[in-house]
């Protein structure tokens, strides 16, 4: 089995989960955001790596060290991490269980695709762009309803503290009183942790 591997970023501290941590960015992403924040993952021409995840895990052994002592690890983004669930399983069954493991994600994407990692997963950095699903449909070109709905389910299962949802102010499309809106909604569901910020777009 091999994955489409963008990058593998070491040595990353305070930017996606705990302590130290690698950031391993894979290829390809089910949404089709007006203004792609990284446009690498769609780009049939971006420069990746075939990897097994022997060769992934490899990589991320080189800083075992450093998680341990920081209670960091390795965090899986794109792209969308979630289209390569049973790859990444592989990767995390080579002895990664003690790791800090952090998913940067959309989470707009079959539940069967979540489940299996369940048991690995220690953080999600949800990207929910806006609960508002109309605006989502403009801004995303697709329903947010695998969003809400498993966000639902991870919270159901006792995971709401782990979940940091991001909810950005998007030009022309949201503004801070949706992005308010959106916030008391995940609140309402149990979500205790948000990062609320603006994107750079050349939209007006």
């Amino acid at each position: 089995m091999k994955a489409t591997i963008l990058g593998i970023s070491r040595l990353r501290i305070g930017t996606d989960g705990n302590g130290i941590t690698t950031l391993v960015a894979f290829h390809g992403c089910p949404l089709g955001c007006t203004c792609c924040l990284n446009p690498q993952c769609k780009d049939p021409e971006a420069k990746v790596r075939k990897m097994t995840p022997e060769e992934v895990m490899e990589e991320l052994k080189k800083d075992e060290l450093y998680y341990v002592a920081t209670k960091g690890g390795v965090t899986f983004g794109g792209g969308e991490p979630f289209l390569n669930s049973m790859f990444i399983k592989e990767v995390l069954d080579l002895g990664a269980m003690d790791w800090h493991v952090t998913f940067e994600t959309s989470l707009n994407v079959p539940q069967e695709n979540i489940e299996p990692l369940l048991p690995y997963i220690d953080e999600y950095i949800v990207d929910v762009k806006d609960m508002d699903d109309t605006i989502y449909r403009q801004y995303v070109k697709r329903s947010n309803e695998l969003v809400k709905s498993n966000l639902k389910w991870l919270i159901d299962k006792g995971f709401a503290e782990h979940i940091l949802c991001r909810i950005p102010l998007i030009p022309g499309y949201n503004d801070e009183t949706h992005q308010e809106r959106s916030k008391e909604e995940l609140k309402k569901m149990g979500i205790s942790r948000f990062d609320l910020f603006t994107y750079k777009t050349d939209r007006v």
